[in-house]
């Protein structure tokens, strides 16, 4: 497995068959390694001496209540000898000296069958190294703000700011056309004038919001990564790990933003190129079905692009690989956090929106559009915008890199690298730790 920015031995891109927990050797110290290696059981017969056989000719005697036959309760005891003592069933504690205790319910949120039932998984980090629920993937990925907020804050910030510097730019290129009061009819060039620029503008606001993203998902890979193993991060450690695979981020930028335009465009243009706006109008929903599904089947790539060091083209491929058959599930996942991002994004910018309101002018010019062409207001309701992408971005993206590490735990058995990666000794996917 090849080493990547995040945790030690993360894993390359694995083509084969999930490993059996059964075929690997006893991990040092576990029960299994301490154990000595066993011959036939009690009461079992040894089997003829010949070429094929590799059992000792001298064999322990029979246990209690094993005839030499190798039959349960079928001996009878010498004469002149007392019956040993058959084991009686206790109350509580099952047969002989092997007391059978009921099992501890499964952890985070499963409870097992009260005999028998799965013990918990490890949890070295901000997860439980097991195929994740939709609760653990949000916990995660707030619990992952929460203990390495310096670096992911800083990181979404200086994103967060950088596209409120473009998008303010282009609200006031376009706002005149948006915002000017007219006391006629428009004309036909006036409204497709006045179409396009709105068409720019959400445009525009639209897919910056998908780059910052991109940018961000593949920025903090490394710093979730790291908290799933319970290891902390820094701004510089994390700059560190981005540092050598710059350049595949931002082709891998690159791709995705030409992937999502000519997805959400093409079903519009001829509509663009004919000047007809009813045409074009009707390759929207189109353009929107195709958007949405370009930007969930290649939602993994920038976590896999960061994590295994490959190419803009093989992290896009792994993507698509990894959301084949899950689409919906992830898709679904990504609405849920786009929504529950939203909500907070409002709740936040609400304020701010309210004091440039106050700032900018009386509620007929924010009613009529006047109060929003104002220097005052845009940068006002801008700050509020930074600080609301700041601290919800990190969610958004700390979700797809969960799902991805998701995806990678159901189908290549990811948790026994992360294991290994978090000095957990003796893992084993079916039963949890054994070691230590």
């Amino acid at each position: 497995m090849n080493d990547s920015p995040g945790w030690a031995a993360p894993g390359s891109p694995s083509d084969g068959p999930r490993p059996d927990a059964a075929h690997q050797p006893p991990a040092e110290g576990s029960d299994a390694a301490q154990r000595p290696a066993q011959g036939p059981g009690a009461g079992q017969r040894p089997p003829a001496e010949g070429p094929a056989s590799k059992w000792s000719a001298a064999q322990p005697p029979p246990g209690p209540g094993v005839s030499p036959d190798g039959v349960w309760g079928a001996s009878s005891p010498a004469a002149g000898q007392t019956p040993p003592a058959q084991p009686q069933p206790q109350p509580g504690t099952g047969w002989g000296a092997y007391p059978v205790q009921p099992s501890a319910p499964y952890a985070y949120g499963n409870p097992g069958s009260g005999w028998g039932g799965p013990p918990p998984a490890a949890k070295p980090g901000v997860i439980p190294l097991r195929p994740l629920g939709l609760g653990e993937i949000l916990d995660g990925a707030v619990g992952t703000l929460r203990g390495h907020w310096r670096s992911v804050l800083s990181v979404s910030l200086v994103v967060a700011a950088l596209s409120e510097i473009a998008l303010l730019a282009v609200q006031r290129l376009t706002m005149d056309t948006l915002t000017s009061p007219s006391t006629r009819p428009a004309t036909p060039e006036e409204a497709v004038r006045t179409l396009g620029d709105a068409g720019l503008l959400y445009g525009f606001q639209y897919y910056l919001e998908i780059l910052g993203l991109i940018l961000v998902t593949a920025l903090l890979a490394p710093a979730v990564s790291r908290a799933v193993l319970g290891q902390g991060s820094t701004l510089g450690s994390t700059l560190r790990a981005v540092r050598p695979l710059a350049g595949r981020m931002l082709g891998l930028t690159g791709l995705l933003l030409l992937g999502a335009l000519a997805a959400g465009l093409v079903p519009a243009l001829p509509g663009i190129l004919l000047g007809s706006p009813a045409l074009a109008a009707l390759g929207v929903p189109v353009g929107l079905v195709l958007l949405a599904w370009f930007y969930v089947t290649f939602s993994l790539a920038p976590p896999a692009l960061m994590l295994e060091r490959g190419t803009p083209a093989a992290a896009l491929r792994r993507s698509a690989k990894l959301v084949k058959g899950a689409w919906w599930r992830i898709c679904g996942i990504s609405l849920l956090t786009w929504v529950m991002r939203f909500i907070l994004s409002m709740i936040i910018v609400m304020p701010f929106a309210f004091a440039a309101l106050l700032v900018g002018g009386s509620l007929d010019g924010f009613l009529d559009g006047s109060a929003t062409m104002s220097w005052s207001f845009l940068i006002i309701s801008g700050i509020g915008s930074v600080i609301a992408a700041t601290l919800t971005l990190p969610m958004q993206t700390g979700v797809t890199t969960l799902l991805y590490i998701d995806q990678r735990i159901r189908r290549e058995a990811l948790d026994l690298e992360l294991a290994r990666a978090a000095g957990i000794e003796g893992y084993d996917t079916t039963a949890g730790p054994t070691g230590g």
